[in-house]
């Protein structure tokens, strides 16, 4: 017998090969049967009118540290992930000392808006590793719901090696052989890569620069010349000035390794051209037969920001005092007369993508007048004959910072978004689940592009989606054991009804950590999620008590050793 047969649905195998109309069978795992499997099941479970595909395989979260607090995930399972790849951007928990913790900490609280509280209350004062190694153990050990590949960031190497130095100078000659070592250790051990940024935005506690960002390109180089010289591990950058096709161009001619990078958005230049140019200039490199992946993301980018943590205003050298003060010495700054004379202007200079952006910004949350919610603060300032500006800041200060905004930083026009999808160099990635929680949620991309752009726009078809859901993203991080359905193949498995698969409108909730909040989404028509043969979720509830062993497998470079559960 099957331990799970799944009945009477259309197979969509995850290659973009046409649907066939059949039966799965799952025994130990593993799928055994396909199309036609004549056995019965222990479980059988009847999927007339739904797609039976792989799993999801997001290429972009930031887990790192929610891992430990919270096997299950969420809420990218709910979405029909099965795999997602963490440590992206250069960020994670590992390799740190314990001296190290609180800068680690903080640097995730404001690069990736997680809470201090909630971090600091999740990982305890006593982390159960110090070495990447001892984390990817951390992590088999935890036993997720669902299948974690991990990269090893440049931000915890640097602080590892360096300490407080290393948001501050260059590596020395030692210090960057011990990075090299260290590096070569975490592959060996399993990781999936590297990762690093040299993002404008990645602005870390008391407004330095996330370590990564003081590096020299010969750091960089020198680092990605260990994956080379392995013939092992992808590369995973966020761009910047210093960093983006030329330089890698230059890195995966001189390692041979591919490299994936966030984020081709439409309607954001990042100082290098239009995100037109920056697609043809990709593809050129593609058609040169390099292995150079642009992240592109089905959703428009929304951050939700309060002035406490101003994160779309940052990369403004005018915000670099906001961003070293305190919640007092903010308050002190936002009410300056020249501070505001100061922003005004500046945003009369800035890019004009960046201007059309803020003139969408929407009053997400104002508890002191309700009425205001939902409502463009353009228009309210134009009623009270204000500067938005003004409104904004008097609105953050009349609520102790707790006033919330929500801005469209990027990829608003479907129309120039989908030239972007339909790329044959791209891959679909920055769902950035797991960060920015109380700011945004793209965790539910799955859903929300099987719902808009399959089922409604038609720009795609169920085949040619799923394929980029599953063995595209997988292929570009070098997953070898996941992204496909095929006889022997690990059973990741997602069962939705494609009449009606699509994400819920956001909540705001407060179960973290310490009561802290997030936003989450939750799905629609996705009857079953499926982990190396194990069901976790049914009809959007999960189906395994707390404790229980779960099925998520730790992919040590690109696979799993094992995937029968514990």
């Amino acid at each position: 017998m099957y331990d799970l047969k799944i009945r009477n649905g259309s197979i969509i195998d995850g290659t973009g090969a046409p649907a066939i109309a059949g039966d799965l069978g799952i025994k130990d795992g593993r799928v055994v049967a396909m199309g036609e499997a004549p056995d019965a099941g222990v479980r059988e479970i009847d999927a007339d009118g739904q797609v039976v595909c792989p799993g999801f395989v997001d290429i972009h979260t930031h887990y790192d540290a929610q891992v430990l607090w919270d096997r299950k995930l969420t809420i990218s399972p709910w979405h029909g992930v099965t795999t997602a790849v963490i440590g992206n951007c250069g960020f994670g928990v590992a390799p740190t000392r314990a001296a190290h913790r609180q800068m680690i900490v903080r640097t995730l609280e404001k690069v990736e808006g997680m809470s201090a509280d909630a971090l600091n209350a999740g990982l305890g004062e006593t982390w159960p590793f110090e070495t990447f190694p001892e984390y990817l153990d951390t992590i088999e050990n935890v036993g997720p719901s669902i299948n974690i590949g991990v990269l090893l960031g440049h931000t915890p190497l640097r602080l590892y090696t360096m300490g407080e130095a290393a948001t501050e100078r260059a590596a020395t000659s030692d210090e960057l052989a011990e990075m090299c070592g260290l590096l070569a250790n975490g592959i060996e051990a399993g990781a999936l890569g590297f990762a690093t940024s040299k993002a404008s935005t990645h602005v870390g506690y008391e407004g330095r620069p996330v370590p990564s960002r003081a590096a020299g390109m010969d750091e960089i180089f020198a680092l990605c010349d260990v994956l080379g010289q392995m013939h092992q591990g992808v590369i995973q950058a966020t761009v910047g000035r210093e960093l983006f096709l030329d330089e890698f161009e230059q890195i995966a001619e001189r390692t041979g390794r591919p490299i994936t990078w966030t984020a081709l958005l439409a309607g954001l230049s990042l100082g290098k051209g239009g995100h037109e140019e920056q697609l043809q200039n990709s593809q050129r490199l593609a058609d040169r037969g390099l292995k150079i992946s642009p992240q592109v993301t089905p959703r428009p980018l929304n951050f939700e920001y309060q002035f406490l943590a101003p994160f779309v205003f940052e990369p403004i050298s005018l915000f670099q005092p906001v961003s070293a003060a305190d919640f007092d010495g903010k308050c002190r700054i936002y009410k300056d007369p020249q501070f505001r004379t100061a922003f005004k202007e500046r945003m009369q200079s800035i890019r004009p993508s960046f201007q059309s952006s803020f003139a969408m910004t929407v009053i997400s949350q104002y508890e002191l007048e309700p009425a205001l919610a939902e409502r463009l603060l353009c228009d309210v300032a134009t009623e009270r004959n204000m500067d938005p500006i003004d409104l904004a800041l008097d609105l953050a200060l009349a609520s102790n910072l707790e006033a919330r905004f929500r801005m469209p930083v990027a990829n608003h026009n479907e129309d120039e978004v989908e030239p972007l999808l339909k790329s044959d160099c791209t891959v679909l990635g920055l769902s950035d689940a797991g960060a920015h929680a109380s700011q945004l949620c793209d965790a539910c991309q799955p859903t929300y592009f099987l719902g808009r752009w399959v089922r409604e726009k038609k720009v795609f078809s169920l085949e040619e989606a799923i394929r980029m859901l599953t063995s595209r993203t997988a292929e570009v991080m070098g997953i070898r054991d996941r992204g496909q359905l095929g006889l022997g193949r690990p059973a990741d498995v997602v069962i939705f009804d494609p009449a009606t698969v699509g994400d819920r409108p956001l909540q705001r909730v407060h179960d973290f950590p310490a009561g802290a909040d997030r936003l989450i989404s939750e799905a629609r028509g996705i009857a079953n999620v499926i982990v190396n043969g194990v069901v976790i979720r049914e009809h959007n509830v999960d189906v395994f008590a707390d404790d229980a062993p779960l099925p998520g497998r730790l992919l040590r470079n690109g696979a799993a050793a094992d995937i029968n559960p514990r």
